[in-house]
């Protein structure tokens, strides 16, 4: 049976005890009933794993010596962001759940022209919070090392003079007639890093991606169907992180 996975934002190293969160020990005693003696994974999330020996476990909580450093994670793939037209609804929870278990690097949500939802600046903070959560979690439950950076939700001007200099950007384009994304993967080699940019349920305005394309971002098609938002940018992060990434094999 595979050791069960916990995150803990803190450097550790090989002989360290370190003492884990209240919900953390709580999920340990109660749920998955460990006893002293037995293992557990902890991840620093940013690519560190490490063999954790459980010490002290009960109702006042949990604490472990860390006894061998399992993997250490550097990025061979490139780091693939997905920049999301902010949706309606929980739509934003489901791609922030299945974008981490694909292998995205992180989620910028965007507050683009057609975005209906309208929020105070502490409730988009409070759904920042939210989806770092959901990405820790699901980061857990499909064992990576590592968890994607859900950013705080970010207007245009913002994301496009924000994005690195060296990076590659996509922004898929129902009127983009002459390079598919099938055609563009074929023609280049798998970047540092890579931004796509997918709009919310009414899609980018004309205006958008011409401005997206004064700084460098790149039309593609998608073929000849129109997928929802919260569709598409799922099967954008397959494509990419299958022709580019580690998803399929290395």
């Amino acid at each position: 049976m595979k050791k069960p996975q916990f995150f803990l934002s803190a450097d550790m190293k090989v002989n360290d005890r370190v003492s884990l969160s209240e919900s953390d020990a709580h999920h340990i005693f109660n749920v998955l009933r460990k006893k002293t003696g037995e293992e557990i994974i902890l991840s620093d999330g940013r690519g560190k794993s490490f063999v954790a020996r459980l010490e002290k476990v009960d109702r006042a909580g949990v604490s472990c010596l860390i006894t061998q450093l399992q993997n250490e994670t550097t990025s061979a793939f490139p780091r693939i962001t997905l920049v999301q037209g902010l949706p309606k609804g929980d739509k934003m929870d489901l791609i922030v759940q299945k974008g981490t278990e694909l292998g995205l690097f992180g989620i910028i949500p965007l507050l683009s022209q057609r975005v209906i939802v309208k929020l105070t600046e502490e409730k988009l903070i409070k759904r920042q919070e939210r989806w770092q959560r959901i990405a820790m979690e699901a980061a857990r439950q499909c064992r990576r090392p590592d968890v994607p950076v859900i950013s705080k939700p970010a207007s245009w001007s913002q994301v496009l003079e924000g994005l690195p200099q060296q990076a590659m950007a996509l922004i898929p384009w129902e009127d983009e007639g002459e390079m598919s994304l099938k055609r563009f993967l074929g023609e280049h080699t798998s970047p540092v890093e890579t931004f796509f940019f997918i709009g919310p349920e009414g899609g980018f305005s004309s205006s958008e991606v011409e401005g997206a394309v004064r700084y460098g971002v790149r039309p593609v098609g998608l073929g000849p169907r129109i997928l929802r938002t919260e569709t598409a940018g799922l099967a954008v992060a397959a494509m990419l992180l299958y022709q580019w990434g580690d998803l399929g094999g290395v």
